[in-house]
């Protein structure tokens, strides 16, 4: 595979990968007659150069892009209202998301908001709500910035109730993009703390993909290989960055994001309550709980892990290998062991435990999962 060609892969949508696929997208919007997007972002990327230099574009082709970008770290449902409220307040015509996960749910939450305008949290996956979500919602195009969730293939957003922080998972086919412009070049500038935790956050999603109990041979597949190209390219992406480990990263990330169709697992419903209770980034909350979470795990499922061992190259092709080829990785990439190394104290504990038994991940999780494991999960990876 050539790293400075763009290819098309029709999987699970339309997919334009390869460096400068970015800079299709004034075209592919003319061709669609769509002049007026709404441009849902982060803070942080709106300032980016490359952001600046593709708003510039669509204005040269007549395209009034207006940009919306006042959303959190860990997006609330607030959010979503408050972005459906320019979206009608100027008239727009499509969404397009550009960033990382937290760009792409609250567009893709905003997509589907659009036509369905009951609480949003009536469409909650997780009690049924995706059978209310009959109505057309707008064009929905996608621009991945990291190589982490994979948001940009998928048909889910998770938003947390601003007050509660529990977080509910809206879903429907409908809510797939319906093109995907990956470009490696948007990766490269991104900090070497933001490259490693987006990352782990990929492997992990291949990992519990893989491990996850629902059957799904394709997608068990998908996730092995993914595993792979992370652990060939994620310690060059951090510490060395070139187009092919960014490439390779970018790739890896819309794998895992595939294979989560078939279920996620423990360390997401570990991760979760970090994010929700204290702020903590997505990424990294799974990059410190995976060892602790695949450990967990190991007993009962030695032949899924030896096929992991083997992704992974390792020469002990067992879980106990597999989990300290994790603390090592971490180690390599400046990941934290511990959470009391990112802001957790003793007496959040009760409260995580909590906010994990409810969470929709674990429910796939190869083994049962109760809160007392949790709670033992959360003071072993303490330190």
């Amino acid at each position: 595979m050539r790293f400075d060609k763009i290819y098309q892969y029709n999987f699970p949508t339309t997919i334009r990968f390869g460096a400068g696929s970015s800079k299709e997208l004034g075209d592919y919007l003319l061709q669609n007659n769509l002049f007026n997007p709404l441009v849902v972002t982060d803070p942080n990327v709106s300032q980016l150069s490359f952001f600046k230099e593709l708003i510039s574009d669509l204005t040269k082709k007549n395209i009034s892009a207006e940009v919306f970008s006042d959303i959190h770290r860990n997006p609330v449902k607030s959010d979503v209202y408050n972005g459906t409220d320019v979206y009608d307040n100027t008239k727009r015509d499509s969404i397009i998301g550009i960033g990382g996960g937290a760009a792409l749910d609250v567009a893709r939450a905003i997509v589907l908001r659009v036509n369905h305008r009951e609480d949003l949290f009536k469409y909650d996956d997780l009690i049924g709500g995706d059978i209310y979500v009959t109505n057309d919602v707008p064009p929905f195009i996608t621009i991945p910035t990291t190589a982490g969730t994979g948001s940009e293939v998928g048909r889910s957003a998770i938003i947390s109730d601003d007050e509660t922080h529990q977080k509910k998972i809206l879903f429907s086919p409908k809510l797939l993009a319906k093109i995907v412009f990956a470009d490696p070049l948007l990766t490269m500038e991104l900090p070497p703390f933001i490259t490693a935790a987006t990352g782990m956050d990929a492997l992990t999603h291949n990992m519990e993909a893989f491990l996850a109990k629902t059957p799904h041979p394709l997608c068990e597949g998908i996730a092995l290989e993914g595993i792979s190209l992370i652990n060939q390219s994620l310690e060059k992406a951090v510490t060395k960055p070139d187009l092919e480990a960014r490439s390779n990263m970018l790739i890896a990330s819309l794998m895992g994001a595939v294979a989560f169709q078939k279920g996620l697992g423990v360390v997401h419903s570990l991760a979760h309550p970090l994010s929700s209770l204290l702020d903590t980034h997505h990424g990294l909350a799974n990059a410190v709980n995976i060892p602790y979470g695949m450990e967990f795990n190991i007993q009962g499922f030695e032949d899924k892990f030896k096929r992991i061992a083997i992704a992974l190259g390792l020469k002990k092709e067992t879980g106990d290998a597999v989990v300290q080829h994790l603390f090592d990785l971490n180690s390599k990439i400046n990941i934290p062991h511990n959470l009391n190394a990112i802001g957790v104290k003793k007496e959040h504990i009760e409260s995580l435990a909590d906010l994990a038994i409810a969470d929709f991940a674990h429910p796939n999780n190869p083994k049962p999962v109760s809160r007392e494991d949790f709670r033992n999960l959360y003071l072993k990876a303490l330190g």
